[in-house]
Formats: C-alpha cells, structure tokens, sequence
C-alpha cells in the first residue's frame, strides 16, 4: 500500500468519525430542544390550570359581596311598595353586568396574584429559574389569561352593559306606571320620568305626604325650573294615572336659555302634573342615555356633533371607559405577577388584600380621571387610561427588575413606619 492512499484512508475515517459525532450532536440538541419545549408547554398548562380555580372563588365571592349592598334597597321594594319577587329577580340580573365590569378585572388580578405568590412561597418560581426558565418564560399563560379577561370584560362593556342598563331603565318605568311611588323613593334622585327628576327625603305612603323636596324639570324646551319646598302632598285621582304634586312654601329658580333670562318665584301652593301615561314603554320611545346605547350609536352621536360640551366630554369618557377597564386586566395582571414573583414571605391570605388594594387604587384613578375628564381639566383619553398606563407601568418596571434579580424593595424609613404602626394596632386590641 502506498503511503499517498493510507493517508486517504485515514482522512475519510476522520470525515466519517466527524460527520457521525455531528449527527449525534445534533440529535442530542434535537432531543434537548423537544424536551425544552415539552416542559415548557406542560409548566404554561401547570400555571393556567392553577389560575382558573382563584379566579372562579373571587369572581362568585366578589360578585355575591357587590349584590349584598341592594339587598336594603330590594327589601325596601319588596315591603314598602309591593313589588313581586320576579320583578325583583329580574331587576338584579339586569345588575350583574355593572357589577361584572368591574369583578372580573379585580377576580383576574386576585387569582393572579394568589397563584404566583403560592408557587413563590412554596419555592417552584425558584426551581423553575434553575432549571433555566426565567420570569419572561413563565408569562405566556398570565398573559393568555389576562387576555380572556379582558375579551369577557369587553364583552360586558360593549353588548351586556348598554343592553342592562336600558332593561333597568324600561323595567322602572314599568313599575313607575304601576304607581307613583316608585318614582318618589326616599333620598334617590328618581328620574323615571323623561325629563323631570324629583328629590325626596321622607315619603309618607299612607297619608301621601311628602317633606324636602326638590323638583328639576325640563320638559318645557329651553326653559329649566328647579323647584324647592319644605313640604309638600300627592294628590290622585282614582283610576287614573294622573298624579299632582302640591308644593308648600317654596321657591322656584326658572332658566330661560333661549331669552337668557332667570327669573326666581316664591310661592305658598304650587301645583306639578306628572302623567304616568306619558312615560315611554319602549326603548326606541325615550331618549337613551350614553351608557344605555351600543358602540355604534355612541360613535355616531360623536361624529354627529354634541353642541354642549359638557355632554361631549361625557360620551367621549364613556367611550373610552368601554376599552379602559377591559383593559385593567391586563396592566393589573401585568402588576400581580411581578409582586407575586418577590412576594416569598407574605401570606396566602394577604393576596386577596393586596389585589383588593391595587383596584381601589385603579378605581381611584378612575375616579380621578373621570372627574377631570368632566370639568375639562384633561382630555378623556388621558383621564380614562391614565390608570393603566400607571400601574401597566409600574407591573412592567417591577417584571424587568425581578427578572434580573434585582427586586424592588419598600424604602427603609416606610418599613420603618409600617412596623411601628402594626406594633401600636397591636398594643390597642
């Protein structure tokens, strides 16, 4: 054998050893990355999974809570003006939506919250991180659920809500014709009737007698009168639905917008007419107001032109509201998560106070914001998202810092605050 063809020999045989140790590098990296992947899908499935069952609780324990606060007002119905259950029932269904508009979100957040911090308490976000998932890989499913949150939520804002909110709307006009006095309940601005709201602070039922009230009424076009007496008697004819409301010793502020005038009366009998038969029993009959209309009639109101802007501003807030608080799902959720990977010494029970917290912050800002948006102070965009841009903010700022390992912590001197007022809260019980 020549020297020329065994060194031939043995350069293939290298090629061969090289080509076959490739394949079976890249066989093994195959297997690595399949597993990867395998484990990743089973920890993503593992964190939905656990999310599902918090958010179910606070969601039922949220909601019941929220119903608990008309049950004064439904016993009020149900013994001081006689209205049957089903009415009722009906009444409290067309409520769930208001009511879900905002649980969810504030389910969506607690369930976030309590999940992670269990599985940081428990010591599974730290097994995870070591065997080399970091925080971003562990957010796909909180983002997936914030996602869902946030599709159910808008569906209440944009379809469920207008829909309740004109069946509220409908069904006390229905129970006003049936007597007038549903539209005199005591310390609510009742405003069944179209134009006309009235205030009373006592009602007596039997005798019919009425005390502080106050009348504001619009239904003479570009004319305002607000009327006030200390007392006051509803008188009715039987078998009718025509009732007059007799004012004593009052006064009365009339605004003429169309002569610019104000003229001021005071007076010692005062007669109001309120037909009952006039009161719109259809929803296409009564001017709907903007939280009672659906997203299309909303944009063509605006488009249209609002003449008042003080109205203007009210339907651009409440458009903006519709995408707002679906989306506090997500800036909240963005926020729960990023508390809950450092929360590792707090309490499971301290979740649910800390969600609660947050969306009473959230709702504050809302608040705020609606109530700048009103006096023009800012623009609706800017009072309406303010509060996810905010807290969306800080739930990112906190997600980047705990993902390099650099959690955030509490100021020394608010520790130091917050020590001593539990110490004093301690010392009082």
């Amino acid at each position: 054998m020549s020297l020329s063809s065994a060194s031939g020999c043995i350069s293939s045989q290298k090629q061969d050893k090289e080509q076959c140790s490739y394949r079976t590098r890249l066989r093994i990296t195959q297997k690595i990355v399949l597993f990867g992947v395998k484990s990743i899908n089973i920890v993503n499935k593992y964190i939905f999974r656990e999310l599902i069952f918090p958010f179910l609780n606070s969601l039922f324990f949220l909601t019941f809570v929220f119903l608990m606060t008309r049950i004064p007002e439904i016993a009020n119905m149900v013994m001081n003006y006689n209205v049957q259950i089903s009415s009722i029932l009906i009444m409290i269904v067309f409520t769930l939506p208001r009511f879900l508009e905002f649980t969810i979100p504030m389910s969506v957040t607690i369930s976030i919250l309590l999940t992670i911090m269990r599985m940081s308490g428990e010591n599974e976000i730290l097994a995870l991180k070591a065997a080399g998932l970091s925080l971003y890989k562990l957010l796909p499913p909180v983002l997936v659920f914030c996602f869902l949150g946030m599709i159910l939520t808008l569906w209440m804002t944009l379809v469920a809500l207008p829909w309740a909110n004109l069946s509220i709307r409908l069904k006390n006009i229905e129970l006003a014709r049936s007597g007038i006095d549903m539209v005199l309940q005591e310390r609510q601005f009742n405003s069944q009737i179209d134009n006309l709201m009235i205030y009373v602070s006592h009602a007596d039922i039997n005798n019919h007698t009425l005390k502080d009230i106050l009348i504001e009424d619009r239904r003479t076009k570009g004319v305002v009168s607000i009327s006030a007496a200390p007392s006051g008697k509803l008188i009715h004819k039987k078998n009718s639905l025509v009732y007059t409301l007799r004012l004593y010793n009052g006064i009365i502020n009339q605004v003429n917008f169309e002569q610019g005038s104000v003229n001021n009366i005071q007076f010692e009998n005062y007669d109001i007419t309120i037909d009952l038969t006039a009161m719109g029993s259809d929803g296409d009959k009564i001017t709907k107001q903007f939280d009672e209309i659906t997203l299309i009639e909303l944009i063509r109101r605006i488009r249209t032109g609002i003449k008042n802007k003080a109205s203007l501003n009210e339907a651009l807030m409440e458009l903006n509201e519709k995408f707002s608080v679906p989306f506090a799902c997500l800036s909240l959720g963005l926020l729960a998560f990023s508390l809950g990977t450092q929360s590792t010494s707090l309490k499971r029970s301290s979740g649910f106070s800390m969600g609660m917290i947050f969306f009473l912050l959230y709702y504050f800002l809302l608040a705020a914001g609606w109530s700048a948006g009103e006096t023009g102070a800012y623009p609706p965009f800017i009072g309406m998202w303010m509060p996810n841009i905010v807290l969306g903010s800080a739930g990112i700022y906190l997600l980047i810092r705990n993902a390099k390992d650099k959690p955030v912590k509490m100021p020394q001197f608010v520790v130091n605050h917050a020590s001593a007022l539990k110490q004093r809260l301690l010392r009082s019980v």
